[in-house]
């Protein structure tokens, strides 16, 4: 039961920091003893790396969506790009999909730490 910081992103995320203190049953120099409790939370204003990539394919979506819309305006013309925006849109959903979950798995996990701190 060794000390670290949590660091936690504005989003709710966390991830761990600095060793901060060897618990009693630790007493070899630089080992811990693999139990992680909290020392204190540190605030981090961003959010983490998962939601970034999500905000950032949530924009790439965004941009191929009004594409497809102002070609669609222009009737035939652009019929080949519109049906490779529209796999590149499912492709972008599906990683979205993915990224969320990856994301829920996580702040599940948050909520047995929380009781620790």
């Amino acid at each position: 039961m060794c000390f670290f910081d949590q660091h936690r992103f504005a989003c709710g995320d966390w991830k761990w920091g600095h060793f901060r203190q060897h618990c009693a049953k630790e007493y070899r120099i630089g080992e811990t003893c693999g139990m992680k409790l909290i020392m204190q939370t540190v605030p981090v204003a961003q959010k983490c790396r998962l939601c970034e990539k999500i905000d950032t394919k949530e924009r790439r979506k965004q941009a191929e969506v009004e594409r497809v819309h102002r070609w669609g305006r222009d009737g035939n013309k652009f019929r080949a790009s519109i049906e490779k925006s529209m796999e590149a849109i499912k492709g972008l959903e599906y990683e979205i999909q993915e990224l969320s979950y990856e994301r829920m798995r996580r702040l599940q996990g948050i909520g047995n730490l929380s009781a620790h701190a």
